[in-house]
């Protein structure tokens, strides 16, 4: 049965080609989200179709997310004890958006989204709120869990593009967290979302198993160097990544 998961012949450039782009997605997903934007149309160049690429991607972002949330929390900049509760709605809403979205049209989505992102670039680019110190919290941490875990979490099974973001605005517009605190316990959400979507797509068969552990590798790679990079240079480094990364996900789902 494992075996059979391998068993179909890839190009070894075609291999190198996507092993290398997504260190480079690794290395923007740690800092600022959005990798998803370098290894999908990646993955659909390379001949795959749309839900091998999406199933894919999953499986080789869930690489680059838990080595940015570990990488992160080694220099204590997660608390995972205090994230239990988020960490268990942000499950159930990917859950629940995975399985809503095989039933409705996503279209409005669409529409809206690039909007909210194009607005949150605008606040991470000139709030006073940002910054590499704690602010003022405005709502409770069982709160945060039940609106922007489950919610993000929904978002992230349901559509996706983007979702690292609303995890980010959450933690330093709600809960007042300094950007390099918010990227980490965003990066510990972001790999729950993940993983609550990639069982789902096991199960479908759509994955293609060889080019999605080649890639996570190289996820693993950019995460460990991205991950290091902001933690040393902080808010000067993640505020310009995530403005961008924001900008570039309205434009190509404006654009699509």
């Amino acid at each position: 049965m494992i075996l059979a998961l391998f068993h179909t012949a890839f190009d070894p450039s075609l291999l190198l080609i996507l092993f290398i782009l997504a260190i480079i997605a690794g290395w923007v997903d740690a800092i600022g989200g959005g990798g998803g934007l370098i290894c999908i149309p990646a993955l659909l160049w390379a001949g795959f179709t749309p839900l091998e690429s999406l199933a894919t991607n999953k499986l080789q972002a869930s690489f680059g997310s838990s080595t940015a949330a570990y990488n992160y929390t080694r220099h204590g900049l997660v608390d995972v004890k205090g994230q239990k509760l988020a960490i268990a709605l942000t499950f159930i809403g990917s859950v629940c958006g995975t399985l809503l979205v095989q039933q409705v049209d996503s279209s409005l989505l669409e529409k809206a989204i690039p909007l909210l992102l194009m607005l949150f670039a605008l606040y991470f680019l000139f709030s006073p709120r940002i910054s590499d110190l704690d602010q003022q919290q405005l709502i409770s941490p069982p709160v945060f869990a039940v609106t922007v875990g489950f919610g993000a979490g929904f978002y992230d099974g349901f559509f996706g593009p983007g979702a690292g973001t609303f995890y980010t605005m959450g933690y330093v517009a709600l809960l007042g967290f300094g950007l390099p605190k918010a990227t980490g316990n965003t990066k510990l959400l972001n790999f729950t979302s993940n993983i609550a979507a990639l069982l789902f797509f096991a199960l479908s068969g759509h994955i293609v198993w060889l080019v999605g552990l080649v890639m996570g590798v190289g996820q693993m790679v950019g995460s460990y160097i991205g991950t290091h990079m902001a933690v040393r240079h902080g808010t000067r480094l993640i505020r310009p990544v995530l403005v961008t990364v924001s900008l570039l996900v309205s434009l190509k789902l404006l654009l699509a």
